[in-house]
């Protein structure tokens, strides 16, 4: 077989690769519908956005709105390739990566326990019951975002109270897709400075976000075709972000805060009355 048939197959192999590729694509907008398919877009735009003025945020209002026209779980699994290329740019910043690291590994290692225990535990659970948790877990963190209340871990308890925070971070995360409670109360409480807090969420969210793919993966509901769907949320969770970066210094990061956890706690009473 000579050099140009060898290249021709290449090509031919490239060419139904791509068409493969850009089938999945299109697959998630005729089976979703345009008008769901645009929804999903401008959800993880608004998602983007939050994250980018505040921080956080992402996966609490993507999976929680888009949990109002789908099971959580499918939710969840369009967070995937959003939340990771986003965690991996909020972790890259604050410069005590290593640092961080050491110190919270029992936090990240029980994360990923609880995870996927929960994911074994709750295998069984309803798209119905799903979204009742989902909205019991949203209103519990709008009470403590709202909350006068600044809890204190001392280091001595680091230990336990990390091994505690990640099995139940990850319990929730497994059945709701929302790894913010009680993960994010927990960090906050470490007393770091906000630089080093938003890198340290961001190292925090990237475990998450791996061990609920794990757990979506083991339970059927992430493969080729949700991966691809999750793709195309990338570019406006992007795009919001920046927007909402840009915007951050221009604002009251206070009153954001307040009407972003008093949106999260009628979304969550809505989601439990849907049920």
């Amino acid at each position: 077989m000579g050099w140009v048939s060898v290249l021709r197959i290449f090509k031919a192999r490239a060419r139904a690769h791509d068409a493969a590729i850009m089938h999945l694509f299109t697959d998630f907008f005729v089976q979703a519908g345009w008008p769901l398919a645009a929804a999903v877009l401008g959800v993880f735009l608004l998602a983007g956005f939050v994250k980018g003025c505040i921080g956080l945020g992402m996966p609490t209002v993507a999976v929680g709105l888009l949990s109002m026209a789908m099971p959580a779980p499918q939710a969840a699994a369009l967070l995937v390739v959003p939340a990771v290329i986003t965690n991996i740019w909020q972790m890259a910043s604050g410069g005590h990566f290593r640092v961080l690291l050491r110190r919270l590994a029992v936090l990240l290692v029980t994360i990923c326990l609880g995870t996927a225990l929960g994911a074994w535990l709750f295998a069984g659970v309803s798209d119905a019951g799903a979204s009742s948790l989902l909205g019991g877990a949203l209103l519990c963190y709008a009470a403590v975002g709202l909350s006068p209340i600044k809890l204190r871990v001392p280091p001595r308890q680091e230990g336990w109270l990390g091994a505690l925070t990640g099995t139940v971070t990850g319990l929730i995360t497994a059945v709701t897709g929302v790894f913010v409670l009680p993960s994010v109360p927990y960090l906050q409480a470490l007393g770091l400075d906000r630089n080093t807090l938003v890198q340290a969420m961001g190292i925090s969210f990237m475990v998450s976000t791996l061990a609920m793919a794990g757990g979506l993966a083991y339970g059927g509901a992430l493969g080729a075709g949700e991966m691809a769907a999750s793709a195309l949320a990338l570019g406006p969770a992007l795009l919001g972000m920046w927007a909402g970066q840009g915007l951050r210094r221009r604002i009251s990061e206070t009153a954001f805060k307040r009407g972003f956890f008093i949106a999260l706690a009628l979304l969550g009473v809505n989601l439990l009355l849907k049920h």
